[in-house]
């Protein structure tokens, strides 16, 4: 049980809840920092996985830990966490998930492959999660356990694409936004969209919608460096993020995906912008978490606003062949958890192969230093040699016997079908 695995999801918790936990990529290291040093008695590795859908912790405990100690750490994980989203714990509690151990892996794999995504089989996941390994690293919080566990994600979720048709059927947040700006407009060619940030998200969707060749597509951004790059790369115009609010009637389509902590477009912008519009229709996509556009948006007339879980819901994919996907993913899954699980009893074995190689060395030592005692007062070799051997063979057999001599019963049995497959390899 030296894996743990807590957090919330799109499955666990609303929207709102999930953009108070969200962590920029910009933080994600002081993050992982502050909750290695809260949970510093424990000594664990972590690593934090942050998107628009989750917000995860992953602990990885060293060999020895027990399954109490395990426990012991989730309160205050889940405490470090709450604190994170100004919230109380109790209240975070209904909307979070503690895994353990093989589970905390099945987990993990899962989000790898793309199997726990609100989009089944979306590739972007995988670059995310491979984000939080390198900050983690980079913090000097991953160790062994940790490593083993997100290579093997990697390896999993490598296999499930190459194997599988999940890929295949993975319908993306951004083709999805095109077909709603489609069932609003029909015809994208006199629509003029307006993307806010410059991440992989807008990206993928601004990628999507030039193939429609829209009349008109423009780009803002914080950074204004990237998004010149995104405007040039789209053939797109370059809007100062600053002007947002006096251009906003511009556009018929507004798609906003950034890392701000507090929404950049307000009921009031967009009620000035429907006035200057004379009420003609604007859709707009809030694909970010937390929200880049005020909720109350949502009740104004002319206006159609979805966030990034209405456009999950919009996403439809089903079928006999979906389905055998996902049950060749899952079993593909299954197999890495159990070599995973393998691993980690290897693994907590490690202490006792230790304390064995170091009782039979002070052995060894201790008839060696009789044996050459022995030499130095002219005793002969061969009997040196031969109370050296015997007297080490009693010593490992001392243990065995004494079991086998004061056992009785089911433990008997036990104990000499173990030292049949110990000592007499073929057995009796």
């Amino acid at each position: 049980m030296s894996v743990l695995a807590l957090g919330l999801n799109h499955g666990s918790a609303p929207l709102d809840l999930r953009g108070r936990f969200a962590i920029p990529l910009e933080a994600l290291g002081r993050s992982v920092q502050g909750l290695r040093h809260h949970l510093a008695r424990a000594q664990p590795e972590v690593a934090i996985l942050s998107t628009c859908n989750r917000t995860e912790l992953y602990i990885g405990l060293p060999p020895s830990a027990c399954p109490r100690h395990a426990l012991e750490l989730a309160e205050p994980a889940i405490e470090w966490l709450a604190t994170q989203g100004a919230a109380r714990p109790e209240d975070l509690r209904g909307h979070s998930y503690f895994l353990q151990g093989a589970e905390a892996a099945r987990h993990a794999f899962r989000v790898a492959a793309g199997l726990d995504s609100m989009v089944l089989g979306e590739p972007q996941i995988l670059g995310q999660m491979k984000v939080a390994v390198r900050e983690a690293d980079s913090a000097g919080a991953l160790g062994t356990t940790l490593h083993q566990l997100f290579q093997r994600s990697f390896s999993v979720a490598k296999e499930v694409r190459s194997s599988t048709e999940i890929g295949a059927h993975a319908v993306s947040m951004a083709a999805a936004a095109v077909r709603l700006a489609l069932q609003l407009f029909e015809d994208l060619h006199d629509t003029r969209v307006l993307f806010v940030g410059a991440g992989e998200m807008i990206d993928l969707v601004a990628t999507h919608f030039a193939a429609q060749k829209p009349l008109q597509m423009a780009v803002a951004n914080r950074s204004a460096e990237r998004g010149r790059l995104l405007a040039a790369r789209l053939g797109a115009q370059q809007v100062p993020l600053g002007d947002l609010g006096q251009r906003l009637h511009e556009f018929d389509i507004v798609i906003s995906c950034t890392a701000s902590s507090l929404p950049l477009i307000g009921v009031g912008s967009v009620e000035r912008a429907l006035k200057t519009r004379r009420r003609r229709p604007m859709l707009m996509l809030d694909l970010a978490v937390p929200r880049d556009i005020e909720p109350e948006v949502a009740r104004l007339d002319d206006v159609f606003l979805y966030t990034v879980d209405d456009l999950a819901r919009q996403v439809q994919t089903g079928g006999e062949r979906r389905q055998a996907a996902v049950q060749q993913a899952e079993a593909i899954v299954s197999a890495g958890v159990d070599s995973f699980a393998q691993w980690l009893q290897q693994r907590a074995s490690v202490p006792l192969i230790q304390a064995l190689h170091r009782q039979t060395e002070d052995w060894r030592q201790a008839e060696l230093t009789k044996a050459r005692r022995a030499l130095a007062k002219g005793t002969d070799v061969d009997a040196v040699m031969e109370t050296l051997s015997a007297a080490l063979t009693r010593k490992m057999l001392h243990g065995a016997l004494s079991e086998l001599h004061g056992s009785a019963g089911d433990a008997h049995q036990q104990w000499m079908a173990s030292v049949q497959r110990l000592f007499l390899r073929g057995g009796a």
